[in-house]
């Protein structure tokens, strides 16, 4: 790839720098999947970060020019888009879901889950959101979904789960600016190690399960994103395998198990032929997550025992 010109002599308008960016983006060949899925969408986001826009304005704020500090900070973003690799979600220090500002880092991953779907319709019919009263979201990141989820239970508390110190912090810090402190609690645990005698009506997860082959070819912008989030040995199994033998001991009696699997789901499939798994279709894009209730988990936990992988 030839090198890259960054000069915007005659650019003045945000919709110039949009158009300039989204040039820029497709010349260097960018992978999208962290918020937006194409070039231009991308450079919207960069531009309207730094002129602290919400996404949707009207038609002739597009054509209000720039300060010359403006365009530095916003061309400046986008030679560290294409330079690093990184997720613009990483330049920025936020990423939104299910409606809400997350703050993000490099720690965690990016949000994105197409379980945001089901947090608008508070889980249902799976449980009844009145009647929630305490959540898990376990491998919870930057505790996006569990934050967001108690948008749905108004009389809800959650527990945020993650192994990685790191992520907790940042779970830590939006738990903070949503002024959420009484009703969400980040816990470092290696899945349930840490959790002994609690029990949730609800345990959501997106847990890692990227498999070892798809590992070694995810584009450079997933790479960027911590490995430890996304690893999950030769099918994408390895946590999955946990979660369901050790989620009944830490389910309600009418508890549900919500897990995001991705393309792993065919594996899991083959591994588990018998467990009845509710498989979620979704609006907005998205696959791999199904549903599972206690009771079903229990019917078969011998099944499932035996195939946890050798310690």
């Amino acid at each position: 790839m030839s090198k890259l010109n960054y000069q915007y002599d005659g650019l003045e308008s945000i919709i110039d720098f949009v158009r300039w960016g989204g040039s820029l983006f497709t010349k260097s060949e960018l992978f999208f999947g962290h918020g937006t899925d194409n070039a231009f969408d991308e450079a919207k986001l960069l531009t309207f970060h730094v002129l602290q826009l919400p996404q949707n304005i009207p038609d002739n704020y597009w054509n209000a020019r720039l300060t010359h500090v403006e365009k530095q900070q916003v061309t400046e973003l986008f030679r560290l888009r294409i330079e690093t690799r990184k997720p613009a979600a990483y330049l920025t220090g936020e990423a939104w879901f299910a409606g809400l500002r997350f703050i993000v880092s490099e720690a965690t991953l990016v949000p994105r889950s197409p379980i945001a779907e089901l947090i608008a319709k508070r889980y249902e019919p799976w449980v009844n959101a009145e009647q929630v009263t305490n959540v898990l979201d376990m491998c919870t990141g930057s505790g996006c979904i569990g934050i967001a989820s108690l948008q749905a239970f108004p009389h809800a508390e959650v527990d945020l789960v993650d192994i990685s110190e790191d992520a907790l912090e940042i779970a830590q810090q939006n738990v903070e600016q949503f002024g959420l402190e009484e009703f969400a609690h980040p816990i470092q645990s290696d899945l349930f190690s840490n959790l002994q005698g609690k029990q949730y009506d609800l345990i959501v997860s997106n847990p890692p399960y990227v498999d070892e082959i798809e590992m070694t070819h995810l584009p450079e912008e997933f790479q960027r994103e911590p490995a430890l989030g996304l690893a999950a040995g030769k099918d994408g199994l390895d946590l999955v395998r946990r979660i369901l033998a050790e989620a009944p001991q830490y389910l309600k009696d009418d508890g549900v198990l919500i897990v995001e699997v991705g393309v792993s789901q065919f594996y899991l499939e083959q591994e588990y032929p018998e467990l009845p798994f509710y498989w979620f279709e979704f609006e907005h894009g998205g696959e791999g997550v199904f549903a599972i209730q206690k009771s079903e988990l229990e019917v078969f936990a011998d099944e499932i025992q035996q195939r946890l992988a050798p310690a």
